[in-house]
């Protein structure tokens, strides 16, 4: 484990964009997994390895990219790494970024599992609220504690590391019918 972790750390200084990328979008696969087999009790032969590709290309070419450089515009919006920062960032993270990125990704994976734009709308009227609530349950401390102790190329890692559990909601949440 020691050695995977000092790949990584190479890896992430050489290549932060690209290693983000490929953690975000293999991490929300991994949810998508976890969604299937764990909550929604598939079992490996009823298994929707589609809707597992589609929620991968989601983390690849939408959650890593976005969240990767929303943290670098809100390291250049606050700076410095006092406590009164760390708050000011996760607010502006959670009250700014987290409503407009829960709308997104819902959106975005409904359109992907060939949703109408009516159904779509629907489909968030239905569940944005309950997504939005329980973001507000999980991620204000885990943020707090990424803006404060977690230097900059790691906290989309960590964010990956506690949005497994995360991810495997909101894929339940974007695919439920």
């Amino acid at each position: 484990m020691a050695g995977l972790w000092r790949s990584y750390q190479a890896l992430i200084t050489r290549r932060p964009w690209t290693v983000q990328i490929i953690t975000a979008g293999t991490l929300v696969g991994v949810g998508d997994v976890i969604s299937q087999q764990v909550f929604e009790r598939r079992g490996l032969a009823n298994h929707n390895k589609i809707r597992t590709a589609k929620m991968m290309s989601i983390g690849f070419l939408f959650v890593g990219p976005v969240i990767g450089g929303w943290y670098k515009v809100l390291d250049k919006l606050v700076t410095g790494g006092t406590k009164s920062s760390a708050m000011k960032k996760m607010l502006l993270d959670q009250v700014g970024f987290a409503p407009c990125f829960l709308g997104a990704f819902l959106g975005i994976s409904g359109m992907l599992n060939g949703l109408t734009v009516e159904q779509n709308a629907d489909k968030l009227k239905r569940d944005y609220m309950d997504a939005l609530i329980s973001n507000y349950y999980l991620w204000p401390p885990v943020q707090i504690a990424n803006f404060y102790f977690i230097p900059l190329h790691h906290r989309l890692a960590v964010v990956q590391i506690v949005a497994v559990v995360w991810n495997s909601y909101l894929s339940w949440k974007a695919n439920k019918i």
